[in-house]
């Protein structure tokens, strides 16, 4: 009888990965419910089995189940959040069949409220970086000559935390990195949750669009 690659990914076997290399086809395979085992190493936390599929079998990161849901649905622990939205890209924003992001689902559930509070904070940054390009850029990510968008405010109640833009994020399209660098130092100081902190980055993000229309009033429209 051959064994069962969720059973040893579970149990994060060590037969695991011979197996796998002797049949690369293994590691994208899902079950009838399109469970992976991407989702059963986070859900497990096996930290190491979660890089080797991504990294050395080339298993989607943002594979999703039967109900929509990336591995980052399941995970129990922040080292496996950030491992998967840090270092191997998994894309917070993605929703899943019920309409919740991997954040708001594990906020509803209760379970795990430090997870939540990390993706809720990873959903905060994303959603300012894209606020950000949004302001700066036009919806075909460049500005027609002669015009300036007004400074938008972040939405209300809007928490951030520390965050790196998501890989594929077009180079043209980056913030200024000294931008980046000052939304990184205010989101690792300890007051960035509270009333203060927060007016502090809503200025900072404001600040950069103002200064981006000021550089990029005078680019020339895109040829068609």
């Amino acid at each position: 009888m051959s064994a069962n690659p969720f059973l040893l990914a579970a149990d994060n076997s060590p037969a695991l990965l011979p197996l796998l290399r002797a049949n690369p086809a293994l590691a994208p395979q899902q079950d009838p419910h399109g469970y992976s085992l991407l989702h059963a190493a986070a859900s497990y936390n096996h930290l190491d089995l979660l890089r080797a599929l991504v990294r050395e079998f080339n298993v989607d990161v943002n594979l999703r189940d039967e109900d929509e849901e990336t591995a980052l649905f399941v995970v129990e622990t922040v080292e496996a959040a950030r491992l998967l939205v840090e270092e191997l890209g998994a894309d917070v924003t993605i929703r899943g069949s019920e309409g919740y992001t991997a954040y708001q689902k594990i906020a509803e559930e209760g379970d795990f409220p430090q997870v939540a509070e990390y993706l809720k904070a990873k959903e905060a940054v994303r959603d300012a970086q894209n606020h950000l390009l949004n302001g700066v850029n036009g919806g075909d990510g460049r500005r027609v000559a002669g015009e300036q968008d007004p400074v938008p405010s972040l939405p209300e109640g809007l928490n951030i935390s520390v965050g790196t833009m998501q890989p594929g994020e077009a180079d043209e399209l980056e913030p200024d990195p000294e931008f980046r660098r000052r939304i990184e130092e205010l989101a690792r100081r300890d007051d960035i949750n509270t009333e203060a902190g927060q007016a502090e980055l809503r200025q900072l993000v404001q600040d950069a669009l103002a200064s981006q229309n000021i550089t990029d009033r005078n680019v020339r429209p895109r040829q068609e």
